[in-house]
Parts: C-alpha cells; sequence; structure tokens
C-alpha cells in the first residue's frame, strides 16, 4: 500500500504537493500542540527550581564569552561600516547614534540569538534526543514523573529569563566596542561620542530588544526540546533533531524579529 501511493504521488505533482502541504500543517500542528501543553506547566506546579536554577547558568553564564565577543566585534565593526559611508557626506556625528541605536535595536537580540541558538538549542536538542532514543524518558513516566515537568519547563524558562540578560550584556559591550574603534583609531572625542550616544537613546530602544531577547530564548528552548522530545531512530536521528533544532530556531529568530520590530516601530 506504502510503495503504490509513493508511485501515485510520483506520477501526479500536484498530488505530491498536497503531500508537502498535509505535512507541513502537521508539523505546526504538533509544534502548536507541543507548545502549548510545555508553557502551560510552566505556571503549573510542581517545579523543580534547583533544575531551573541549572539551566540559567547553563544558558546564561556559559554563553557570556561567545555573546560578549559577538557583540564586541559588531560594534566595532559597525563603527568602522558607518564611517566609511557617513564620511562620504560629512556626517560622521551621527555615528555614535546609529551604533548604540543598531546594537540595542536589532544587532545584539539577533547575534545574541542565532548564537545562542548554535550553542544552546543543539546542546537541548541532543541531549533530550538521546534521552529519548535511549529510553530514559519512558523511563520517567514509569516513575510517575512527567517529562514535562523535568525536562522541558526548566529550559523555557531558563531561555525566557536569561536571553535578556546575555542580550543586555552585548549591547553594553557593542557599544564599547564602537566606542573603542570610534576613539582610538577614527579620532573621534571621547566625551562628545559618549554625550552623543545618550542624546538620542530612549528607552523603548532598549526595552525592545529586551523583549526580543526574551521571545527569542523561549523560540530558542521550545524548538531545542521538540525536536530532541520527538527524535527517532538512534544516533542518526539525534544527529537530525540537531540540526533541524538549530535551523528552526534561527529561521523564528529572524522572523519573529521582523514581527516585533513591526509592532514596536511600525508608524
Amino acid at each position: 500500500m506504502r510503495r503504490r501511493r509513493e508511485e501515485c504521488v510520483k506520477s501526479n505533482p500536484l498530488q505530491a504537493i498536497g503531500h508537502g502541504v498535509l505535512a507541513l500543517f502537521g508539523a505546526i500542528g504538533r509544534l502548536a500542540l507541543f507548545a502549548f501543553e510545555a508553557t502551560s506547566h510552566c505556571v503549573r506546579p510542581p517545579l523543580y527550581p534547583r533544575l531551573l536554577l541549572r539551566q540559567m547558568v547553563e544558558i546564561g553564564f556559559y554563553s557570556l564569552p561567545v555573546v560578549g565577543l559577538t557583540g564586541l566585534f559588531a560594534g566595532m565593526v559597525l563603527a568602522l561600516q558607518s564611517y566609511t559611508g557617513f564620511s562620504r557626506f560629512s556626517a560622521e556625528s551621527t555615528i555614535p547614534t546609529v551604533v548604540v541605536l543598531s546594537i540595542t535595536r536589532e544587532l545584539g537580540p539577533v547575534l545574541a540569538g542565532l548564537m545562542v541558538a548554535g550553542r544552546v538549542g543543539a546542546a537541548m536538542a541532543a541531549e533530550i534526543g538521546t534521552m529519548r532514543v535511549t529510553e530514559q524518558i519512558d523511563a520517567l513516566t514509569t516513575l510517575s514523573t512527567n517529562p514535562h515537568k523535568y525536562l522541558i519547563v526548566p529550559r523555557l524558562l531558563g531561555g525566557f529569563l536569561m536571553l535578556p540578560f546575555l542580550v543586555l550584556v552585548a549591547d553594553i559591550i557593542g557599544v564599547l566596542g564602537g566606542y573603542l574603534v570610534s576613539v582610538y583609531k577614527l579620532g573621534f572625542n571621547a566625551d562628545t561620542y559618549i554625550t552623543n550616544t545618550f542624546e538620542y537613546l530612549e528607552t523603548m530602544d532598549v526595552v525592545s530588544g529586551l523583549v526580543k531577547a526574551a521571545v527569542f530564548g523561549y523560540l530558542i528552548a521550545l524548538m531545542g526540546c521538540y525536536h530532541g522530545f520527538h527524535s527517532k531512530g538512534g544516533a542518526q536521528g539525534v544527529g537530525k533533531a540537531t540540526t533541524n533544532a538549530v535551523v528552526t530556531g534561527a529561521i523564528l529568530v529572524l522572523i519573529f524579529n521582523y514581527i516585533i520590530t513591526e509592532a514596536f516601530f511600525a508608524q
């Protein structure tokens, strides 16, 4: 029967498109149900504070080096590129404002989200996927421990709480990188640069970036947990789940970056 169905799909392109569309909507439905169940457990006791603290350290503290380096060099490159372009129009004085707004609104949240998706999302998918294929998740259920509360909830809350902290650090280091390049390489006056940096910076610029970070953290953790939780097929399946977690997490970061920007700054 399955072979016959595959032959029909090959012979009819429209049928193949239909199967693809149905598979897509089926995957979206399974993800939505998983997200709803996992999120509902986040607000219902019991919780596991020790596991939550462990995930906060794993996601937040251990991601500081890569996020800090990313923010530093992003700010430095942004200052250089802005100077190269704005010097043609004698608008060098706007570089501090461009750097701080670009970092706080966009580059800080997006780059931190992508770095964390590559580091944390992959680790979550690999860890939970290994537990799935080795039947450790089934053992938790046998021991009357809800796997969503024990495995998923600490990671979702950890990502949601720690990404804003990481983005705030990336913002500070990114602005510092722009300051170092502008003052010590491009010859800006240090006091004037700092004054111009904060002159047009508003609270909403920082808040929008932190809101993005919280949403990105939730999405990255959700993708890592979802793909790991539904992995199958041994080591190969775990590898596929890890790849899918990173790719889907990065894509959702970019999609929701536009959606949140539209919500905050659309005229």
